[in-house]
């Protein structure tokens, strides 16, 4: 099978997988594996690697060297930085290699955001427009909104879907209001008027 005539992929690029969709750009030297699913109008950046059976979702931008591995679900209108490592497999040993079907899943949900430098260890979910600073390392699941820093990563307050940190009334400037149930959860979008 063809990729769509609008899929662009570098002439210095590896995109092995026929599951590519519409408007997707594959830059320089970048690796897209054979089984790997990547969406529409998504950018995969130079050097990124996403192996077979990783699914990226549509309009995710996927930057510089990032490593995205089998196992790992990634969902629309997401945000990777540069030298994001995602893992799979939890108790990696070179002498005792663990097969595919013992690998952990990981799963981004739509909307979040991951700084340049993030670790995620297998077998978390990022919560829906999420905040991942920069170096920080995920080893367990985020919830909605949140906003994580450091290893390993702590809450540090709130994110709108906009991009801004909520104030202490889980207000944004852009409108949005949000309310706190369940802190593991994480916050949902607050009824207007």
């Amino acid at each position: 099978m063809a990729l769509d005539a609008s899929v662009f992929v570098h002439e210095k690029a590896l995109c092995e997988s026929d599951a590519v969709g519409p408007g997707t750009r594959v830059w320089a030297f970048a690796h897209v594996m054979k089984g790997a699913v990547v969406g529409a109008g998504c950018n995969i950046c130079d050097h990124a690697f996403i192996e077979s059976g990783a699914r990226v979702g549509d309009r995710v931008i996927v930057k510089n060297n990032a490593l995205i591995w089998d196992k790992v679900t990634i969902e629309a209108d997401v945000f990777i930085g540069p030298n994001v490592v995602f893992t799979n497999d939890f108790i990696p040993r070179a002498a005792f290699k663990n097969t595919p079907d013992q690998f952990l899943p990981t799963v981004v949900r739509c909307n979040a955001s991951i700084g340049a430098n993030a670790t995620i260890v297998c077998g978390v979910t990022i919560g829906e427009s999420a905040f991942i600073g920069a170096g920080t390392v995920i080893v367990r699941d985020v919830p909605r909104h949140a906003m994580m820093v450091g290893n390993p990563a702590r809450r540090i307050g709130w994110m709108c879907a906009c991009g801004k940190k909520l104030a202490a009334d889980l207000a944004c400037v852009c409108g949005r209001a949000y309310r706190l149930g369940d802190p593991e959860q994480g916050l949902t979008e607050a009824p207007t008027g």
